[in-house]
């Protein structure tokens, strides 16, 4: 099991996470491309960090949304979203290429990521733009209980699919993520997240946000290193998972 996580979204004169003591322990770095989080500057540091530490390179384009951290939804057409996309994965795939790296996968952030799995306009908008990129690039989603329409729309457009679990947030029924302005959307319990780690890496099942099982099929498992419990987790599920 791969382990994925958020990173380069400092900006400016602003830090955000723990890049340095997180990205040893991770296999995946989504780079922010600068629409949500992330500057010029930051994405060349980003992946100068991760090629240092042997890290894939993930494109982590959003909706242009600075203040709201691309968490909040826009009303784009698929020609905008296919544009927006290019633009970002462009800018760093040039970044990741001066430094001698290379793009192997995109992974949409926030609320471009949530539209995505909820409307096939946006998906298709996506994989259009992901076929038009130097390189094959793979697109990492959500995975749900039913992956079946995803796996075809991917198959479609000759776009490799990695799917994602989170060790770190509740589902529901569906096999959906559990939106944040939900209590008990998001686990701050090391213990519960390395729990839920192991059992998506074994192909167990976990418990949804009402009590019932759930199992999902997943390629890679996003962690996050924006805290120094967040950290510690990551360097747990890593330990749990190498042994």
């Amino acid at each position: 099991m791969l382990l994925n996580c958020d990173i380069g979204e400092s900006f400016g004169a602003w830090t955000m996470g723990l890049d340095e003591q997180v990205m040893p322990y991770i296999d995946q770095a989504n780079i922010a491309c600068g629409f949500h989080a992330g500057d010029p500057f930051v994405m060349q540091n980003t992946v100068r960090l991760a090629l240092q530490h042997n890290v894939a390179l993930g494109a982590h384009p959003a909706y242009p949304d600075l203040q709201g951290f691309g968490r909040r939804s826009m009303v784009c057409r698929p020609e905008e979203i296919h544009a927006m996309v290019l633009y970002q994965v462009g800018a760093l795939s040039q970044i990741a290429a001066a430094q001698g790296g290379k793009l192997s996968y995109v992974k949409p952030h926030g609320a471009l990521y949530n539209d995505m799995m909820r409307d096939e306009a946006v998906l298709r908008a996506i994989l259009g733009a992901l076929g038009q990129t130097t390189g094959k690039l793979a697109l990492m989603a959500m995975t749900t209980a039913d992956n079946q329409p995803l796996k075809a729309l991917c198959a479609e457009y000759g776009v490799e699919l990695l799917l994602e679990a989170f060790a770190d947030r509740a589902y529901d029924e569906k096999g959906y993520i559990v939106p944040r302005r939900i209590a008990g959307a998001v686990h701050h319990d090391t213990d519960i997240i390395l729990r839920q780690a192991k059992a998506i890496a074994e192909g167990g099942a976990i418990s949804t946000i009402n009590g019932r099982l759930l199992t999902l099929e997943a390629d890679t498992l996003c962690v996050h290193g924006d805290n120094p419990e967040s950290v510690a987790a990551v360097r747990a599920i890593r330990q749990a998972l190498t042994t």
